[in-house]
């Protein structure tokens, strides 16, 4: 911090020229300095955070991207059960140009601390990627140190914006509304325990509980771990809850709540428990379990030109794939950090981490095992119905109903598909699309035979 001035500093980065190591994204004034400040703790609160054995440390490198018209700041809790973004839209931007890239930052005390000095007349000048790798604080300069992206940060990525990509707006509380709501919520328990999923529903202008998963209904998993966004209340305009489809029962689901404040938004993503974090829960595996995969992502990210709204069917006519062909595909690149997704706009948006991208089989090992059965010969078809036979000797069986799969593992009697399928049913999944491709291409070359 320089007289009135901020800057964060950035190491290494990716861009549209390539990695550079000192790129620069942005350098200008922001509209509502103060409330800037609060929501870039918010996201550094949610960095340094575990929400579930909470003794062990947390990561304190929030990933920042500029997209052409918006500066977005992420994280994940140390536990990786809560994501957290920042978007500064172009409304809260004054001058200054808004370049693209990826690249992580590191929030350490003196900057929280020179954030939280930040006072409402006081201008904010945010400098992201100057040539140097210091932030300079009133006290003098502080040198960022390089911390590598946790894996489970990539793994997290992936996973959080596969099941933000489900959510739809529930309810959209005013201020008062949102402050009374929030400022409601439990603590947690003894030693930070968790309270664990609650349920609401909207009523009127507001949310009361419900005991139970009735439709239209919104899960809040763990509510103490929408503390972040007290740093922002006093700035917010509205509260905007999202979350999937629920027609009954128990099982508790992910969802996000936003708060809309001048010129940015600020959205905390939950996992379904406290003990859940994104970087397990197994949505992406489907979508990898297909041979065109890895080439259908090559196509599509050539296309992805560092938008900050990736519409999927302006993609499926660019590059004439299918739209599920096109999702699988982003879902792929979204294992490297390339692809999130924006629940206020209902849209995906391009961002490249700068680091290495060829981490998926390692990533997920079920996806990994279920290669392995399927070359070892371990599947065999019978209608609806597959027989896998595991290396130790072991017969799973697997049904696969209208794309309803169900296994007979111990694993699939723990989640019931709640963290994705597992190996067995990835397994024969993949058998089955392979007889379907081959069929393809034989119907293709005896209709041309005719």
């Amino acid at each position: 911090m320089d007289g009135q001035r901020l800057g964060l500093e950035t190491s290494r980065g990716a861009t549209p020229a390539g990695v550079e190591d000192h790129p620069r994204f942005f350098a200008g004034f922001l509209t509502s300095p103060q409330v800037a400040s609060a929501g870039l703790l918010a996201v550094a609160d949610v960095a340094a955070a575990r929400y579930y054995q909470r003794q062990l440390r947390a990561s304190l490198d929030p990933v920042v991207t500029g997209n052409g018209d918006r500066l977005r700041f992420e994280s994940f809790s140390g536990c990786c059960g809560v994501y957290a973004r920042l978007d500064v839209l172009d409304a809260g931007l004054d001058g200054g140009e808004v370049g693209h890239g990826t690249t992580n930052v590191d929030v350490n005390n003196p900057l929280r601390e020179a954030l939280s000095r930040i006072g409402a007349d006081d201008p904010l000048h945010l400098r992201v990627g100057p040539e140097e790798l210091a932030v300079t604080t009133l006290d003098g300069p502080v040198v960022e140190k390089k911390v590598p992206l946790p894996d489970r940060w990539l793994r997290g990525f992936a996973e959080a914006q596969v099941v933000a990509a489900g959510f739809d707006l529930r309810a959209e509380l005013p201020a008062a509304e949102a402050v009374r709501f929030l400022r409601a919520l439990p603590r947690g328990g003894a030693r930070g325990a968790s309270v664990g999923a609650r349920w609401v529903v909207p009523s009127g202008t507001g949310l009361r509980p419900t005991t139970r998963a009735v439709p239209g209904a919104v899960c809040l998993p763990g509510p103490e771990r929408l503390v972040a966004l007290q740093r922002v209340l006093r700035h917010a305009t509205a509260l905007r809850v999202y979350g999937p489809p629920v027609s009954g029962g128990g099982a508790a689901t992910a969802s996000a709540w936003e708060a809309v404040l001048p010129g940015m938004r600020l959205t905390l993503t939950l996992s379904p428990d406290t003990s859940r974090g994104f970087s397990g829960e197994g949505g992406v595996l489907d979508a990898l379990a297909t041979d065109e995969v890895a080439e259908d992502a090559e196509l599509i990210a050539v296309l992805l030109a560092w938008e900050p709204r990736v519409d999927l069917a302006d993609l499926a006519a660019a590059s004439g794939l299918t739209p599920e062909r096109v999702r699988a595909a982003l879902i792929r690149l979204g294992t490297s950090g390339r692809v999130g997704y924006d629940t206020a706009e209902a849209a995906y948006f391009h961002r490249e981490l700068p680091y290495d991208a060829e981490r998926v089989e390692r990533h997920n090992p079920r996806l990994r095992s279920a290669r392995a059965l399927v070359s070892a010969g371990a599947v065999t078809l019978d209608g609806v119905l597959g027989t896998v036979t595991a290396e130790d000797g072991h017969v799973h069986r697997v049904r696969d109903e209208a794309g309803v799969l169900s296994c007979s593992c111990l694993w699939w009697a723990k989640y019931r598909g709640g963290r994705g399928p597992c190996k067995h049913a990835l397994a024969v999944r993949m058998v089955r699309r392979g007889i379907a491709s081959t069929q393809g291409d034989m119907a293709g070359v005896d209709g041309g035979a005719r």
